[in-house]
């Protein structure tokens, strides 16, 4: 039984525990998967090793080195689960395998190998099921449960931790290395790591006031990937284009709700609650990339974002450059995001009229038939052009698809501007 007086002692090495699991899980996770080659191994030992911590620490104190005590003391479990799994002869290479370095307890913490950026390369394999690779590196880089995972990615907790498992265990079994992949391959692998971070990135901009806790602020933790990636790979132009992209977009999170916690669009959010040094920052990795001469999707995004940033000087977005960048985005990828705002961005250099005939255009499959942006932006061309009827038509669609109430509040003013339609 805890005595009443161990209570401080036992809440400092608590809170030493998550430190150290906030600022090193990933980093501890991928050296120990990057020598046994077995990710859900790697986190059950790393997750007995934190338990013996909450056990030990209160007592003995923690450690001067915690990182490189729960290595040591993981890798000891690594060895202990290998050892039951195997016997005889069958034990030795696994376990010489893992137990290689098990001097690390006395190690500094610079000498940890960072491996981070392997084991996400692991997880964004070609052999790994591409709906999974963003929530694969989730939890295996930020240690997220399949609860929180399966909350952002609209899959319930069970069929998101079904699908984790099934990943680890094809990594495992099929022996997919944890490496930076050559550079005849480094293109498509990279590019399945930098969709994974924006679509982390993504799902927490989407809650922009920060109240669904169980996300666990996925943008910041997106930002921080992107950073990584950008640590390790300074070289890589379109690494720098999604870290200025998302660096942009987060720059506006605070100014897209008012005082009073409504929704504002972009063209009307007031510039000085944008993070102007965060613009600052994403500008500056934009001029970096543009410099390479290598342009890519994430490079163009951030460019039409550093477009609508130039308001902080000019007083108005550069839709001239807008439009041309969304022709640009249209050539090298398929997204009814693009088109849509594309078709924006023609409303303002060529009219509503154009803008709207773009929209029309659009073959109305059920994909576009069901996505809130199509009906919110054909609504405000067609008042524009004065079709108020249509536009009502258009409102009551993009009301019923809209899951964010706040929105769903902006958009029924919208409507009831409108009038009797």
């Amino acid at each position: 039984m805890r005595e009443e007086g161990d209570e401080p002692a036992h809440a400092a090495a608590g809170a030493a525990a998550e430190a150290v699991a906030r600022r090193s899980y990933g980093k501890l996770v991928a050296f120990l998967a990057a020598r046994s080659g077995d990710v859900a191994g790697a986190e059950d030992a790393l997750a007995e090793a934190f338990t013996a911590a909450l056990l030990e620490w209160p007592a003995a104190g923690t450690p001067q080195k915690p990182e490189a005590w729960l290595l040591a003391v993981a890798r000891n479990k690594q060895v202990d689960a290998v050892r039951r799994r195997l016997s005889g002869e069958r034990a030795i290479g696994p376990m010489q395998l893992i137990a290689e370095e098990i001097a690390a307890s006395e190690a500094s913490d610079a000498s940890i190998p960072d491996d981070r950026l392997r084991l996400m390369f692991a997880c964004a394999h070609p052999a790994i099921d591409p709906g999974v690779r963003a929530a694969l590196i989730l939890q295996t880089v930020l240690g997220f449960d399949a609860a929180a995972i399966g909350s952002a990615f609209l899959l319930s907790p069970q069929a998101m931790s079904q699908r984790l498992v099934r990943a680890k265990a094809k990594i495992k079994l099929a022996g997919i290395p944890f490496r930076v992949p050559e550079p005849d391959e480094l293109r498509d692998r990279l590019d399945s790591v930098l969709e994974a971070i924006y679509a982390v990135f993504s799902e927490g901009w989407a809650d922009p006031a920060g109240t669904e806790l169980r996300r666990r602020n996925l943008a910041e933790e997106g930002i921080w990937l992107g950073r990584l990636v950008v640590s390790l790979l300074p070289d890589e132009p379109e690494a720098l284009g999604l870290l200025a992209l998302m660096l942009h977009a987060e720059a506006r999170r605070i100014a897209r709700r008012d005082d009073a916690g409504e929704y504002v669009p972009l063209a009307e959010q007031q510039i000085g609650r944008w993070n102007e040094a965060m613009i600052d920052e994403a500008e500056a990795l934009l001029f970096r990339a543009s410099a390479m001469g290598a342009p890519g999707r994430y490079q163009l995004e951030a460019a039409v974002q550093s477009a609508h940033a130039v308001r902080r000087r000019s007083g108005s977005a550069d839709w001239a450059a807008i439009e041309h960048l969304y022709d640009s985005l249209t050539m090298l990828i398929d997204s009814p995001v693009v088109a849509i705002n594309r078709a924006i961005a023609v409303a303002e250099t060529k009219g509503a009229a154009a803008g709207l005939a773009i929209l029309d255009a659009l073959v109305l499959d059920d994909q576009l038939s069901g996505y809130q942006s199509y009906w919110a932006a054909r609504a405000s061309l067609l008042v524009r052009t004065g079709r108020n009827e249509e536009a009502g038509q258009a409102y009551d669609m993009a009301i019923g698809l809209e899951a964010d109430p706040v929105v769903r509040r902006f958009l029924q003013r919208k409507k009831a501007a409108l009038g009797p339609t």
